[in-house]
């Protein structure tokens, strides 16, 4: 963790590291699926039978899940190794999410670290930069990642 962390981060790593990998999962795969079901986030067929692990680095949080059946699902110790890794910082996660940076600009900028099956990583990365993004969602993304910059002045 970096040291800039606050109380807040300390809070959430040390939770979820006493949790199960299905259950550090449970909220992203619930995400996951509903952009799924609402029209925004259609995994392509190349994710199929694929485990993904999501570090989020400043946080420490290891969140594992797959793809199956055209669902994301939560992915637990018995789920093998990830065919793919994804490592970045929550504020960068957010500004992904929110439309703010692409991967590619993360990427090269070494804010984001994608490890495991080349192939697979490229596929991810045209599906992210591809996906649409309701308005809301970038509005909240960069709601959020301005508390998250307000909280890390505070603590610093």
């Amino acid at each position: 963790m970096k040291a800039n962390t606050t109380p807040l981060h300390k809070l959430m790593a040390g939770v979820h590291r006493r949790m199960p990998a299905r259950g550090r999962a449970l909220p992203l795969v619930a995400a996951l699926e509903l952009a799924r079901r609402a029209g925004w986030l259609e995994p392509p067929a190349a994710l199929e039978g694929h485990v993904f692990l999501l570090t989020v680095q400043d946080l420490g949080l290891e969140v594992p899940f797959r793809c199956e059946g055209g669902r994301f699902r939560t992915a637990g110790a018995g789920s093998g190794e990830p065919a793919l890794t994804l490592r970045a910082a929550a504020v960068d996660y957010l500004r992904l999410l929110g439309g703010e940076a692409d991967t590619d600009t993360l990427f090269f900028q070494r804010k984001l670290v994608i490890s495991g099956d080349t192939a697979l990583g490229l596929e991810v990365k045209y599906w992210l930069d591809a996906a649409p993004r309701p308005a809301w969602v970038s509005q909240a993304a960069a709601r959020l990642v301005a508390l998250q910059g307000a909280l890390t002045v505070r603590a610093g």
